[in-house]
């Protein structure tokens, strides 16, 4: 329907809070992809320290790149999977995190990083891949 000049337009927007369990669960990884977007967009060095990574005073170009990249954009794609609740965000935030993860194991076939931090950061990618996948494909209902 198109509204004539000067009609109002009443859109409500309900937040769209998961059914399921597997929505739980892809919900969820949102949640956890949020949180660590904003742990590295406002405390970037205590981040990549806890990650295993030690950044000296005059990084500024890093930190710049972990705040915009590990931080806003984690932040970003995580907070439109939980407002728009849509299977392709879901799709998007697996596919963004399935790829963390092969990204892991390259680094740890060509670069040595075979450190423990190493294996709970591919741990954690392939999990909180899984379950955005799981649902989105209707593997987790």
């Amino acid at each position: 329907m198109i509204a004539s000049l000067g009609e109002r337009i009443d859109m409500n927007f309900a937040f769209p809070w998961p059914y399921s369990q597997g929505e739980w669960l892809a919900w969820g990884a949102a949640i956890v992809t949020v949180l660590m977007g904003i742990a590295f967009m406002l405390f970037p060095r205590s981040s990549l320290r806890r990650a295993g990574v030690n950044v000296g005073r005059g990084e500024a170009a890093a930190l710049g790149l972990t705040r915009s990249l590990f931080g806003g954009f984690a932040a970003g794609i995580g907070l439109s999977a939980i407002l728009l609740a849509q299977p392709l965000l879901y799709v998007a935030l697996g596919l963004g995190w399935a790829l963390a993860a092969l990204g892991r194991i390259i680094s740890m076939l060509a670069d040595g990083d075979n450190q423990r931090p190493g294996w709970i950061g591919l741990l954690m990618a392939v999990l909180l891949s899984f379950f955005p996948l799981a649902f989105a494909f209707g593997l987790l209902a």
